[in-house]
């Protein structure tokens, strides 16, 4: 395996994750009309309410996310601090935790907990089920971004899309630099899989929580304990492209 290159079978573990992540979402949105594993649309959310005057409702949008940097959190103990520390990370209990999550989501809407699957969202019986999602997709995330060493995301496409433009222009523009030019052709074969796998990910749990509703939460659960018995090997992350800082010319009008 050549330096700057992740081993195939860390890789499609990262996939499965996006796979998951993209279900996940699929499924929040199905059961009670949120997105639930990133954190931009409970800020947009809450602004929305705050604009109708529903600021019960709105610090409740506002204070979801706060899971999902709790679930960074708890994952990061595991992972990154146990690796600035020279031990060994401990992604399979990270994984366990986000299964448990999941698992718990779909079993206690199954019998009754939170609102109807599909009904209109309501604070006082939904919030748990956020609660738990965001959390569980907060620690998928710390884990994939810990593993792959920033290369890729598993719980939104903004940043990994956003990483695969700008890394197919610097492909492009080093023509003449085959060592840069192939490194990020191979990054971004990585991201464009995370991208499918997400896809994926909610377009078969789409269908699935359509048949299964609540319960379909228990195929992302089953895949986070899959991921995790298999092993989440942290790996070097590829030396980094230089890429030269632009600074600005306080002349230049």
């Amino acid at each position: 395996m050549a330096h700057d290159q992740f081993p195939l079978a860390a890789v499609r573990k990262w996939v499965v994750m996006a796979f998951i992540s993209g279900s996940v979402n699929a499924g929040g949105l199905m059961a009670c009309d949120r997105f639930v594993t990133h954190v931009t649309g409970f800020v947009t959310l809450a602004g929305m309410e705050t604009a109708n005057r529903q600021f019960r409702l709105a610090m409740g949008m506002l204070s979801v996310p706060l899971y999902f940097v709790m679930g960074v959190m708890v994952a990061a103990v595991f992972t990154d601090a146990a690796i600035l520390n020279g031990r060994k990370p401990h992604f399979r209990v990270v994984m366990i935790v986000a299964s448990v999550l999941l698992a718990s989501a779909g079993l206690l809407g199954h019998f009754g907990y939170f609102t109807p699957f599909e009904s209109p969202f309501q604070l006082r019986a939904d919030y748990p089920l956020l609660i738990m999602l965001s959390a569980a997709s907060g620690l998928q995330n710390a884990v994939l971004t810990s593993a792959s060493g920033g290369i890729v995301r598993a719980t939104h496409l903004t940043g990994t899309t956003t990483d695969l433009g700008m890394g197919l222009v610097r492909a492009m523009s080093a023509r003449h630099r085959p060592e840069i030019r192939s490194k990020e052709l191979y990054r971004g074969a990585i991201r464009f899989a995370t991208i499918l796998g997400f896809i994926s990910g909610g377009m078969i749990g789409g269908v699935l929580f359509h048949y299964v509703q609540y319960l379909g939460f228990l195929l992302p659960s089953a895949l986070a304990i899959y991921v995790g018995n298999l092993g989440v090997t942290h790996v070097a992350t590829p030396a980094p492209v230089a890429v030269p800082a632009f600074v600005p010319d306080p002349s230049d009008p």
